[in-house]
């Protein structure tokens, strides 16, 4: 009875599973943010262990993870299980105080299951079949891969139901292929038998798709191929690849429900079943993995592909990194965690630096202004030996001597446990602070059709997204990011960035939420095709004109080298990515005008009030995002919201009654804290990579 009311039945692809319907019960509040690293057993000589485990908890780590990539260990010969090395692991771990998150090794599969079972391994754009000899080179689409999964995730879980020593579970790990794809055969059937689903006959499909087009055109489901690039001469059907990526995300989710269900069966309910996504990926969809109790993920901020703010954000990263993960994976059920946490210097980057000092602690203490429940480091132990030789950890290879990114983790540890001594259960956010809520809508169609007729070499989603995201920060906004199954309403500011694919039915959501008292922003690109990526019979984004009081004539691009120009008042900005370009009608106000090009005097920005509310649209896409930053500035302002202004890589938040700063910037910032504030962590004055916690 026990268990009914502690879990819940949902049903997904008409298959039932259980879920717990409230995560928030797995943490308690006081706790505040809890801090673990990844440890590998099957790495290191077992007279090791003992010492490592003890040293992980005279450090303060609170829990430890097992088990991500053992299956060799798990199953050596099939169908012969050996826990005996895990079960030592997970003692010695009990016998320091220290939780245990137990993973399925899905991600490695035996090289026994390989070499019996090829037909199980992925097969990449180019033909070619992933081998044995790293991870993830299996398809999720394999009927025989399934039954081994489902096997020995039953294993496991049996061998593990009921034993309080563990706290949660972890499926799979960074389930995805890394932005590669699975081309094989098992993935082309299954591809096929999505799309007979989805549209029933194969007329409505090649209707959908636009076949007609050069001559396409199916007569059946089994002459269907997987868009791909690399076997076509021109750009394959739009509207295909589009389906295939939504494929694609689906049968990650699948997969992942699968052992959901399967170790569902056997575990307490007292214990959580999670995952590690990668945000920045788009290969895996966050809002359809719908079979687990919450989602986690990882992040690593310095590797070299992220220059940050400043001469030296290359250490540090860019605030919207950790910030971004924060406010999606949190919004879809309240909880989520930083699985995988950079531990320092790295080996697999564009290039790999130091990050600054510091830097570590602030991620960490980012994580927890974001709401995270818990923060795990990769790795414990630094190896020796792998692919992953030169990768910072905890400990460094002499296995006595703490890192320098070691002992950040460590302080946090401290400071941490400090704070849980200021928890008040009854703090409530300040009102002024709530009055900045805002959400921005996040689509990985919209993406997805993006990517793929990006129009520019300069286009990129996310890049355009996080202008966005970072204009709210520095206007010391909370942020949700959303999908389109949250309730609008709550936000007293919206913004739907690049809304490419809609409908009717989300216009009228937008219409609704604007007359009501809400406040829309839309910008370029945003209306210009159908769910299926079909443009529209009629003029450039038509069906949105009645909302945003004008027309789109047309939109342009220009070269790398050259430079549009814009004016908002009497500030000057450029752009040279995307613009669209407007034409007001009568009772919407003009906040800015194209100043150059053949279109000069033409309106770049527009807003108008409908009902209670406003509808903004911005139609460039910049590279430095100061218009973008002017623009919301501009709709809080018209809306008698008060707001803060911080520099860029600032960011200051609110959580569970404490105040959080962190500088991802290359100066010192001075935040304004009350003189009856107390600080409890930091200065005033907060220093490159810097952290400073108050308490009003």
């Amino acid at each position: 009875m026990k268990q009914f009311f502690v879990c819940l039945f949902l049903l997904v692809a008409g298959k039932a599973y259980l879920q717990v319907p409230n995560p928030q019960t797995y943490f308690p509040k006081a706790d505040l943010m809890t801090i673990g690293t990844y440890y590998y057993p099957e790495h290191w000589p077992k007279e090791q262990w003992a010492g490592d485990i003890k040293k992980m908890a005279e450090l303060g780590f609170e829990f430890t993870h097992f088990g991500e990539f053992a299956w060799a260990f798990i199953e050596p010969e099939e169908g012969k299980f050996d826990f005996t090395w895990l079960d030592e692991a997970v003692e010695l771990a009990y016998q320091n105080g220290i939780k245990v998150i137990m993973c399925t090794s899905t991600p490695t599969p035996p090289a026994w299951l390989a070499q019996k079972h090829p037909e199980i391994l992925m097969v990449n754009d180019e033909g070619r079949t992933m081998q044995h000899g790293s991870r993830q080179q299996i398809s999720w689409s394999s009927k025989v891969y399934r039954e081994y999964v489902e096997k020995m995730v039953e294993a496991i879980g049996r061998h593990y139901a009921n034993d309080k020593r563990i706290w949660g579970w972890q499926l799979d790990n960074e389930p995805s292929h890394y932005g590669q794809y699975d081309y094989s055969e098992a993935a082309q059937q299954r591809f096929r038998t999505w799309l007979s689903a989805k549209y029933k006959t194969i007329d409505a499909l090649n209707a959908t798709w636009g076949t007609a087009f050069w001559s396409i055109l199916y007569k059946d489901f089994d002459q269907i191929r997987i868009p791909n690039q690399k076997e076509l001469i021109a750009q394959p059907s739009p509207h295909a690849v589009l389906d295939f990526k939504r494929f694609s995300a689906e049968e990650a989710n699948d997969f992942l429900t699968l052992q959901y269900k399967t170790l569902r069966k056997h575990i307490s309910s007292g214990q959580w079943i999670t995952t590690n996504l990668m945000p920045e990926h788009a290969d895996v969809d966050p809002a359809k993995i719908d079979g687990l109790d919450f989602l986690t993920y990882t992040k690593y901020l310095v590797a070299g592909y992220d220059k940050g703010v400043g001469k030296q954000g290359f250490r540090m990263g860019s605030p919207a990194s950790i910030g971004f993960a924060n406010d999606l994976f949190r919004s879809f059920n309240g909880v989520t965690g930083v699985m995988e946490l950079q531990p320092g210097q790295v080996n697999w980057g564009r290039f790999n630096p130091q990050p600054l000092p510091g830097a570590v602690r602030m991620w960490i203490w980012h994580a927890f202004a974001g709401g995270n429940k818990f923060v795990c480091n990769y790795r414990f132990d630094r190896p020796v030996t792998g692919g992953e030789q030169y990768h910072y950890a905890i400990l460094n290879a002499d296995k006595k001597t703490v890192s320098t990114s070691g002992i950040e983790y460590a302080n946090v540890i401290k400071e941490i446990k400090q704070l849980r001594a200021h928890f008040d259960a009854a703090a409530v956010a300040p009102s002024y602070y709530q009055r900045r809520q805002a959400a921005i809508l996040y689509s990985p169609d919209n993406r997805w059709e993006m990517d793929n007729q990006p129009q520019t070499n300069q286009w990129n989603y996310m890049s355009h997204l996080k202008r966005y995201y970072n204009a709210l920060k520095q206007a010391g906004a909370p942020v949700d990011i959303i999908t389109e199954q949250k309730d609008f309403s709550a936000y007293p500011l919206l913004i739907a960035p690049a809304y490419q694919l809609l409908d009717e039915k989300l216009i009228n959501r937008w219409k609704e939420y604007v007359i009501n008292g809400g406040h829309l922003i839309l910008t370029s690109r945003t209306g210009q095709k159908d769910r299926n990526g079909k443009l529209w019979d009629m003029n450039w984004a038509e069906p949105v004109y009645d909302l945003i009081g004008a027309r789109v004539s047309m939109y342009d691009l220009l070269p790398e080298d050259v430079q549009g120009t814009i004016k908002m008042n009497t500030t000057s900005f450029s752009w040279n990515n995307w613009a669209d370009i407007l034409e007001p009608v009568k009772g919407t106000n003009v906040w800015a005008t194209y100043t150059n090009q053949f279109y000069q005097g033409k309106a770049a920005v527009i807003s108008r009030k409908l009902g209670k509310g406003t509808v903004t649209f911005v139609g460039p896409d910049t590279d430095d995002g100061a218009l973008e930053k002017a623009v919301v500035s501009r709709v809080y302002n018209e809306a008698g919201i008060a707001t803060a202004r911080y520099p860029d890589g600032v960011v200051v938040d609110w959580r569970d009654g404490f105040w959080i700063g962190v500088n991802y910037s290359d100066n010192p910032y001075t935040v304004s804290i009350p003189a009856s504030a107390k600080v409890l962590i930091g200065s005033r004055t907060i220093q490159p990579a810097g952290v400073v916690v108050w308490k009003d």
